[in-house]
């Protein structure tokens, strides 16, 4: 607004004026310095609770006790072994299943036949929970690697399924009203508007499928395995070493959150435009 006697041909219009801060920033420093503080606060506060028997310390032992615990873990060499091997079996899972997943949801994305066709059959197998099939898994290849490895594929295969199905099926029309007038094949069809149009989804399934991967494979590892952090926090619940059962269940979510930060960067890099 022109104050009176302001001259308007000096008068600058900002564009800011009258627009209040959007509700969802924050300065990005003192958001790190809380997610330090957040943990740390919370260790604390476990910690003295433990410590004061305010919590019973026989099933929340303090986090010394468990730093404890990890050392002397590590010092026999088998957390490192147990800890590789669950990563290992994790990995190879969720790359089959994704690479599975995002596949057949691109085919059906964009071929409405087959889309009808076997959209019933997926969406009625999808509710099972994935770890009941792990006793038809084990008779079919055994107690080994593979029974834990498959597990893991079927279950990360629906998420990247219907996430990637959704994303091609909201792509607009008009992408790929212009593939058809620019005379562009099948192929180009997948790889040049299905593929990078549903890419925000997959990643999302990409997540959500890392995440319930590691929820699968260690409770496929509680009953059917002798190595692996499943085994190691079974074993150690029969033992009734809590502080060792809770090393195997911070190694699961340290191993989650590290690589969906893994993720995340991919992301940044990949769907620059989402961010």
């Amino acid at each position: 607004m022109i104050e009176p006697g302001q001259d308007p041909a000096v008068h600058v219009i900002d564009p800011t004026h009258g627009i209040a801060p959007s509700p969802f920033r924050y300065p990005r420093r003192r958001a790190r310095w809380l997610a330090v503080a957040g943990p740390v606060v919370t260790l604390a506060l476990w910690e003295t609770l433990s410590r004061t028997h305010a919590i019973d310390p026989r099933f929340f032992p303090p986090p010394s006790a468990i730093a404890l615990a990890l050392v002397r873990l590590v010092g026999t060499g088998t957390l490192v072994h147990d800890t590789l091997t669950t990563l290992w079996r994790v990995l190879i899972g969720f790359a089959l299943g994704a690479a599975g997943g995002v596949l057949v949801g691109l085919v059906m994305g964009l071929s409405p036949p087959v889309r009808s066709f076997l959209y019933p059959v997926f969406a009625a197998a999808y509710p099972i929970p994935k770890i009941a099939i792990l006793p038809l898994v084990m008779l079919i290849f055994g107690m080994g690697n593979a029974s834990k490895i498959v597990v893991v594929a079927v279950s990360v295969f629906f998420l990247l399924l219907f996430n990637t199905l959704t994303g091609v099926v909201t792509i607009p029309a008009i992408y790929l009203d212009v593939g058809r007038s620019f005379g562009a094949r099948r192929w180009d069809f997948y790889r040049t508007i299905a593929l990078p149009g549903s890419l925000p989804l997959i990643f999302t399934g990409l997540k959500l499928g890392l995440g319930v991967g590691l929820i699968v494979v260690v409770a496929a590892e509680f009953v059917a395995s002798n190595q692996g952090l499943g085994y190691l926090i079974w074993q150690s619940w029969q033992t009734f070493r809590v502080s060792s059962m809770y090393v195997g269940l911070a190694l699961v979510s340290l191993l989650g959150f590290l690589l969906s930060l893994l993720f995340d960067q991919l992301e940044r890099r990949i769907v620059p435009w989402r961010w």
